[in-house]
């Protein structure tokens, strides 16, 4: 379903002006014409931070000279934060570009929440989740007056499902309820969480999201898609049966982390295009672009059973 770019990887470890070990997990937007890429990089000590990179096509990107954010040093994110940050998902609400990444401590892993206007300067706004927490992703429009979002808790009491929460402020959050989990001996059958940032469309919300299927060789991420309902992101009209991409390259299959595609971020292109950006192999950044209608009606005509 996803037709890979020919030039993948589209950013390695060698193109960033700093050191770093690998390149990978990328949240992506696009505003006035411009693509905007926030990633997570290893460091030699082992610990993430979070670059930036730029680009006019979307395909070639040019790393900034500096990381974009380092585990603060300082005030309340401090102590959550000493272990790294990792993950980031961008969402554009109301002109502002908020950033939400996994946060991690010896208190376990938290999500946090930064805006930024200009990917010049960022600003910290709070940790929205407490421990374990992880993959929390916005929805750019709000549902009834309140802002909306995806998250899976880290726990294997139900394993590894997607839920969605609500919020007056983007701050305080409740109303929380499970609304997908793993299929039993499927393609993602361990665990299910958030991936991109929804997409609308006219027929509904799509969501990219990451499976994992534990094999007798280790666990292999793969990426699914489904359908939330415009007028109740609660609602899912589908979820596709059926895994849209998974490891295939050789930097998909081996590197840091083996066989794993992990998104975090997708752009729509005119009204039919989603083009999609992916982790390989928790090493290098890839992209690759699918039909949006190919999508909806995977959703819609070769779905699983309803929850």
């Amino acid at each position: 379903m996803v037709d890979r770019f020919p030039g993948n990887p589209i950013l390695t470890k060698k193109e960033v002006p700093y050191p770093v070990v690998t390149v990978h997990n990328a949240g992506v937007v696009k505003t006035k014409g411009r693509y905007y890429m926030i990633f997570r990089s290893h460091l030699h000590n082992g610990r993430s931070i979070l670059g930036l990179a730029e680009s006019a096509d979307g395909f070639h990107f040019e790393v900034r000279d500096k990381p974009f954010m380092t585990p603060a040093k300082e005030g309340w994110f401090k102590d959550y934060e000493e272990y790294g940050i990792e993950d980031p998902r961008i969402c554009e609400i109301e002109d502002e570009f908020y950033i939400t990444y996994s946060a991690y401590s010896r208190f376990g892993v938290r999500v946090a929440l930064a805006k930024t206007k200009d990917f010049k300067n960022v600003e910290r706004l709070s940790l929205i989740t407490q421990a374990d927490q992880r993959n929390v992703v916005l929805f750019p429009e709000k549902y009834e007056g309140r802002f909306v979002r995806l998250d899976r808790p880290h726990t294997e009491i139900n394993p590894w499902s997607i839920w969605i929460s609500y919020s007056p402020d983007l701050i305080h959050w409740g109303d929380s309820k499970m609304i997908a989990s793993p299929e039993k001996y499927h393609w993602d059958e361990m665990k299910i969480g958030p991936g991109a940032t929804p997409i609308k469309t006219d027929k509904g919300w799509i969501h990219i999201y990451h499976g994992v299927f534990k094999t007798m060789d280790g666990a292999v991420y793969r990426l699914g898609v489904m359908l939330h309902d415009l007028k109740d992101p609660s609602k899912l009209l589908g979820i596709a049966d059926e895994f849209i991409l998974e490891p295939e390259d050789p930097w998909e299959v081996a590197g840091y982390v083996h066989n794993v595609v992990f998104t975090c971020g997708a752009v729509l292109e005119g009204k039919e295009e989603l083009r999609l950006y992916w982790g390989g192999a928790d090493k290098v950044i890839c992209a690759g672009t699918a039909d949006v209608n190919e999508l909806v009606d995977l959703c819609l005509k070769r779905k699983r059973k309803p929850l």
